[in-house]
């Protein structure tokens, strides 16, 4: 019996190791132009970004389904301008200059965005070049505090969001992002109008599907119970 539960409880632990390995890091240049999200190589967008010098950042490594909840937490900094001239700005975007879309409006199949400039934005894919079908009509609108303090978002797919630091406006409640239905793909860049060619800085951005992980202090809670009806199970009927 002492095995069999020392087995268990190593499975408890297993499981939690496995799930916490699901969270994925990666860079995201300030150069990286969402509309070539999924386009091949020598394509072109945004009024001089060419695949793959302007490709946004595809994200490796983690493993998704429709209906997940994805979180996010980014870091460092980027700028639209040529050698940082318009000032570094954060995940969040520049709160010194106005939100704005994408100057070409929907792109290779990609839809449009209102965002702060310079904010990390995201585009759900699925396995085909976005290009070869029609963008979403619906554009989605962060221009205000309000609108980027949704406590979950369901974007489509090919539909731009924003996703700034990942968190609300208390800079510490997260966010949660909807995987939609299809999607096996997620794209990372930044927002500019036009021009991502000359963008400088980058963020690096943790992403992850929300409770794959146990919270440490219920590991024990989990091993005991695995525990408990083990000894259950092994105890004499009465007679």
């Amino acid at each position: 019996m002492l095995k069999t539960i020392k087995q268990s409880l190593a499975a408890v632990m297993t499981v939690g190791l496995a799930a916490s390995a699901a969270a994925t890091t990666i860079g995201v240049p300030g150069t990286a132009d969402p509309w070539l999200a999924g386009m091949p190589n020598g394509s072109t967008a945004s009024s001089g970004d060419v695949a793959p010098g302007q490709s946004p950042a595809l994200v490796t490594g983690l493993s998704f389904a429709a209906g997940d909840l994805l979180v996010f937490s980014a870091s460092g900094s980027t700028d639209h301008c040529t050698s940082g001239g318009c000032g570094l700005a954060g995940a969040e975007g520049d709160a010194n200059e106005g939100p704005t879309g994408h100057s070409g409006g929907a792109e290779n199949g990609i839809g449009n965005v209102v965002s702060p400039i310079d904010a990390l934005i995201g585009v759900f894919l699925d396995g085909s070049q976005p290009s070869l079908t029609a963008a979403p009509s619906t554009v989605l609108d962060f221009s205000t505090a309000l609108a980027r303090d949704f406590a979950s978002l369901a974007p489509l797919l090919k539909q731009p969001f924003f996703i700034g630091d990942g968190r609300r406006n208390d800079g510490v409640t997260v966010q949660t992002f909807a995987v939609p239905t299809g999607a096996t793909r997620l794209y990372l860049g930044t927002m500019d109008g036009y021009g991502w060619y000359n963008n400088v800085g980058s963020l690096t951005v943790s992403v992850d599907i929300q409770n794959a992980v146990p919270e440490p202090a219920t590991l024990p809670i989990v091993a005991a119970s695995v525990l408990g009806l083990l000894l259950r199970r092994r105890r004499p009927l009465a007679g």
